[in-house]
């Protein structure tokens, strides 16, 4: 089956739309994930989201609110700060705020890695979205954003449902 056939086959109804909306995030993701990891050596592509919010953050961040930002559990950052300490990209220490909260703090590593290593990849980047005018880029960037709406929509329907089932 080809691209086209599966784009032709669901797109006739609202429903099958949603589905072929679901269905791409999920792959899209993947083949990003897949991508990012087969040609960034010595860095994953999670490990890099982790730095980049780290890095352009003004504060401390604690694992908690790093899972949040990061649509993950604490446990997964815990994961992946572990891995990102033993390269030298992090160190982990206390809040400042909170001393039973641990805190992921940038090592100079990280800088050289953003102002060196990764600006060749940064360059990259602009081809996955060469596809768009600025005006499709400026509504892909419009619907994105309210895609963030719909998952916090997702989430309270189901906290919602959890609490009724107690």
């Amino acid at each position: 089956m080809k691209l086209d056939d599966l784009v032709a086959k669901f797109s006739d109804t609202s429903e099958n739309q949603r589905k072929a909306v679901f269905s791409t995030l999920f792959i899209a993701g993947n083949k990003l994930q897949t991508l990012f990891d087969n040609h960034i050596p010595g860095i994953s592509l999670k490990q890099f989201m982790l730095l980049s919010i780290v890095r352009q953050s003004e504060e401390h961040l604690t694992f908690t609110q790093l899972g949040s930002l990061l649509g993950c559990s604490r446990q997964n950052i815990k994961k992946i700060a572990d891995v990102l300490v033993k390269k030298g990209f992090i160190t982990i220490q206390k809040s400042p705020r909170d001393t039973r909260a641990l805190c992921i703090c940038p090592t100079e590593k990280v800088a050289v890695f953003f102002q060196n290593d990764f600006a060749q990849y940064q360059e990259e980047l602009k081809y996955l979205f060469e596809v768009y005018t600025e005006e499709e880029l400026e509504m892909l960037f419009r619907l994105m954003s309210k895609l963030y709406a719909g998952i916090e929509n997702l989430e309270e329907r189901i906290a919602h449902e959890n609490d009724s089932d107690l």
